[in-house]
């Protein structure tokens, strides 16, 4: 399976660290985010990457290079400067990433979550991920029922993680352009083809400075397997 890690953001809510710094080669236990996923994806025995790349994505291009220090291949999908949000930049993507089924990971989370137990999607266009809700986004994204991902209906609603599995068939009907991907998924959702699995275990959404810095202090002092505390920012 190869994997697209989403790496184009600006990162707005980050700055002035993603001024001068793209946001997924910010660093918390001593190792950057995006370096943190490679690692995790090359242990599930993924190592065919495709990282698109926007804002200050030649930081990126230069540290990482084809991967081979990493054990890893990496090509790139080069986007305008603005970016072309989560949907978009996957579409841009698709030539890189083949006709089966393809892994995306966001750039800027932190998680322990073993991709090796990643499930495949069993009659579903999209397999998603889904995590407790974090303290800054308390009503969650998505309701998993069995096996099952919708958008409304009776049950919890839990947070997406930002870890999915795509069939190339999801964009089937997308323009390449600026777009994100929840509507996507939502339309598939209504016809009962979205799939997904629930993960209790470590999580953050790296959305704030200070979620950057407790993250880095969890993770020096060994409290990084609490889970995604959050704090009351935005998301």
């Amino acid at each position: 399976m190869k994997a697209l890690i989403l790496a184009a953001g600006r990162g707005e809510r980050m700055r002035p660290l993603t001024d001068s710094t793209p946001k997924p080669l910010l660093e918390v236990g001593g190792c950057s985010l995006i370096e943190h996923t490679m690692a995790a994806l090359k242990q599930a025995g993924i190592v065919d990457l495709v990282i698109n790349l926007a804002h200050l994505g030649e930081q990126i291009r230069q540290r990482l290079g084809d991967g081979s220090a990493h054990e890893v291949h990496i090509t790139y999908s080069q986007e305008p400067d603005g970016a072309l949000d989560t949907g978009g930049g996957i579409v841009r993507a698709l030539p890189l990433l083949g006709d089966d089924p393809f892994l995306v990971v966001n750039g800027d989370i932190w998680t322990d979550f073993p991709f090796a137990r990643l499930l495949q999607p069993r009659d579903a266009v999209a397999h998603l991920v889904l995590v407790d809700n974090p303290l800054h986004h308390p009503e969650g994204d998505f309701i998993l029922a069995g096996d099952r991902v919708y958008d409304r209906g009776p049950g919890s609603r839990l947070t997406f993680s930002g870890i999915g599995v795509y069939a190339p068939g999801l964009f089937a009907d997308c323009r390449p352009g600026v777009f994100p991907l929840a509507p996507v998924l939502r339309r598939a959702m209504e016809e009962g083809l979205v799939s997904g699995q629930y993960y209790p275990g470590a999580w953050y959404d790296v959305g704030t400075p200070k979620r950057l810095a407790d993250l880095d202090v969890r993770l020096r002092t060994g409290a990084g397997k609490g889970g995604d505390s959050g704090d009351s920012g935005d998301t």
